[in-house]
Formats: structure tokens, sequence, C-alpha cells
């Protein structure tokens, strides 16, 4: 190699390490990060509605914001990026009590993790008002835990130190309970309602809470499958203000298929608040005691009649049900080997355990089997609202014998036989 080209090689050699210092000189190591002020800083409040009505249940929504700042941030590089900012609210915890106000929370509380500054989240609570809370405006306490950076020590190059600190804020969220309209049954009565009929109910409502209705209707309603089945289901009111007393009777039916006992009714009432929106009550369920069905049973013993007569028989019904029955009517049905020209008789008023006698006139086929039969019987009547109603089908028994001092025609029969048998005998003999 030649002297010259060595000289040319050392002065790139130079050139280069001139050109790394000077590029070391120049360009700045990676900086980091740190923030020397700023927490979190939280605002709570309810989202939506916060009016509610007694014996409400509803969800409230609450949402909490996070406002806290990063103030003042240093960056240089021997400073090492935290991996937390300051003004982050970590493994957020939030609760609702019920304090003074009248309701009960049914949510626990709920976990909602970080929230960033200048960031919001939400937690929602299913919470119950008393039916008998008061119209006014009530502080649910709230109560707010949070983990946050506090400080972070950096002792070398490659070594940090961090200090969490824990933070509970209380503070109230304003609700408000409106007045309305509740309802107190105070007195219920009942008037010829049995099993399979209609009566009368009467009750007896006050307005407990703290609205005054105007143009108010009071109405009852079926509950689910109660055989109670309302027939006339309103009645007007009027001005209802709060404290007021009223009366008012209603029409209901009773299913056939029920049996006697204590059925749920439900009663409510439909108004116009001092706002004049029309409104309807929390419906109340009320028990309605029923009692037993009307029901009739032939208690006399078996009629006794003879073949080929026309005979009169006595026929004694009982009123074993529970309620009384008015301008009743019984009737026989006469079938093979009877026949009647009077197979209605009229029984009467019958009060519950009273009888009565029907009589019918019967004809009895000349033919008819020596045994006792079963006649179909049905009563018609009146019910304490004066609606027709038809009894269950009963059974009379009348017996059929021979006539007293005769023969009966089985006999004759008989007998009739014997002779033709004999008379047939003797003229194959003479033969």
């Amino acid at each position: 190699m030649s002297i010259s080209s060595c000289v040319k090689q050392d002065g790139i050699r130079v050139f280069l390490l001139i050109a790394l210092v000077i590029a070391a000189i120049t360009t700045p190591a990676l900086a980091g990060e740190k923030y020397l002020y700023g927490s979190p800083d939280l605002r709570v409040a309810i989202t939506g509605t916060n009016e509610f009505t007694p014996g409400e249940e509803a969800t409230v929504t609450v949402r909490v914001e996070n406002t806290g700042l990063n103030i003042v941030k240093i960056a240089r590089s021997d400073i090492i990026t935290r991996d937390d900012s300051p003004d982050i609210a970590k493994m957020m915890t939030v609760g609702l009590s019920p304090g003074s106000a009248p309701l009960t929370i049914k949510s626990d509380n709920q976990m909602i993790g970080d929230v960033h500054g200048g960031s919001s989240t939400t937690a929602s609570f299913t919470i119950q008002f008393n039916e008998d809370a008061v119209a006014g405006t009530y502080a649910v306490p709230i109560r707010i835990e949070y983990t946050y950076l506090s400080s972070a020590e950096q002792y070398a190059d490659d070594l940090i130190r961090y200090t969490y600190s824990t933070k509970v804020i209380e503070e109230n969220l304003r609700v408000v309970v409106k007045p309305d309209v509740r309802l107190l049954i105070t007195d219920i009565t009942t008037e010829a309602l049995n099993v399979g009929t209609e009566g009368y109910v009467t009750l007896t409502v006050q307005n407990v809470g703290s609205e005054d209705a105007r143009s108010a209707t009071l109405k009852i309603e079926r509950s689910g499958a109660s055989p109670l089945i309302p027939t006339d289901a309103s009645a007007f009111i009027g001005d209802f203000s709060a404290g007021t007393i009223v009366t008012r009777t209603f029409k209901v039916s009773v299913s056939t298929n029920a049996e006697p006992g204590e059925y749920p009714l439900t009663v409510l009432t439909e108004y116009k608040d001092r706002n004049g929106q029309i409104k309807t009550s929390e419906p109340r369920t009320v028990g309605i005691r029923t009692g037993g069905k009307i029901e009739f049973t032939a208690i006399s013993p078996p009629a006794i009649v003879s073949p080929g007569q026309k005979t009169t028989i006595d026929v004694e019904y009982k009123n074993v049900g529970e309620a009384p029955v008015y301008r009743a009517t019984a009737r026989i049905s006469a079938v093979d080997p009877f026949t009647s020209n009077d197979d209605t008789a009229y029984l009467g008023d019958l009060a519950p355990g009273e009888t009565k006698v029907a009589r019918y006139i019967l004809n009895v086929d000349s033919g008819a089997t020596e045994k006792i039969y079963g006649l179909d019987s049905e009563i018609r009547y009146r019910d304490a609202l004066d609606n027709t109603q038809i009894s269950k089908t009963m059974k009379v028994e009348v017996e059929v014998v021979p006539r007293e001092g005769g023969i009966s025609p089985m006999i004759i029969g008989a007998l009739l036989v014997i002779a033709l048998a004999g008379g047939y005998w003797y003229y194959r003999k003479r033969k």
C-alpha cells in the first residue's frame, strides 16, 4: 500500500470520529416526564329525574365526574416517566345509604374502576320508596372511596417508588318525593255476595296522601284470576282532598266455580293533580269474603204411586245454601212411564234452612214396572239483586207399587201365561 493511500484512510477515520462526537453532543437523550401537581377532584349528581312517588321502585343512576387537572409537568432525560397520573381516581367504589329519607337501597356498593381526570362514569342503584313516604325533599348520603397516586420518589435512573393513598368522599344527593293520592281502605261490607251470584261490596276509603285530588273516580278491578268480577266498577267522588273519607258501593259477581272464602279485589282512584294532569293512584288489594252457593235438596221420602193411576205427590224442598231466595218456583220433569199436566209448583221465598212443599200431579202408565224412579227437578228463583237464577238439577224419587186390593199387572200377566199353557196342554190331551 502506498503512503498516499494510508494517509487518505486515516483522514476518513478522523472525520467519522469527529462526526460521531458532534452527533452525541447535539442529539438530546430520551426525556422522562413527571407532574408536580394534580389530584382527583370528584363531582356527583343524579342523571335523569330525581322526583319519585311513594311506593315507587326506581333505578337511580349516579354520574361521577373527575374534574382533576395536572397543572405542572416536567420533562428531563434523568426522569423516569410515572406509570400513573396523580389525577386518576383508581379502583373507585360508590355506595348509597338511605339516611333519614323514607326509602330502602336495594343495591350493594358499585365498583366502577378507574376514572381519569376530565372523564366521568355512572353507577346505578335500585331504590324502593316507602308507601307512606311524606312529600318533600330528602338528602340521600353517597360515599365514594378511591385510591390515587400521592407521590413517586425516584432514587436512581432505574428505580422509582410509588406511594398510593385512599380517600373517602361523603356527600348528599337530593331526591324529591312528589305529592300523591294514596288510598287507605278503612272498612269493607258486603251484601248478598255468594258464589255463583251477584252482590254488593261497600268500601270506605281515605286519602292518606298529600295531594288534593280533583274530579276523582274510585275504581275496582279484578285481581289476577280472582273469582270476584266487578260488574259496576267505578263511582265518581269529585274533589278528594288529603285526609278526606268517602264511602262507595259497587256491584260484584262471583264465579260459579269458586268456593266460599276470601278473595282479592284491587282498588284505585283516577284523578287530576294540582297541575291538571290525569293520574292514577297506587293500586291497593283488599280481601273480600264471599258466602257459599245457593243450593236446594229434595228431602221428602219417595212418593208412592201405582200403575194406571193419576196421583198427586208432595215433594219437600230445603234451601241448604247460605242466602235467601225470592219467588221460587219448582218444576219436575215427567218421563216414561209418567206424564203430567201439572209439573210446576210455586214455593215463594225461602230463607237459608227453610223448607217448602211442592205438589205435582202424575199419571202413571198401566204398564209401569214396579221399582223406584228418579225424576229430574229444578228450582227457578230470584236472588237478592232480583236476577233470575236456576238451581242445579235434583233427583225426586217416585216408587211404583201394586194397587191396594188389586192384582199387580205382573201377576195378571203371569196368571194369563199359566192359563194359556194349561189350555194348550188340555187341548193336546183331548186330541
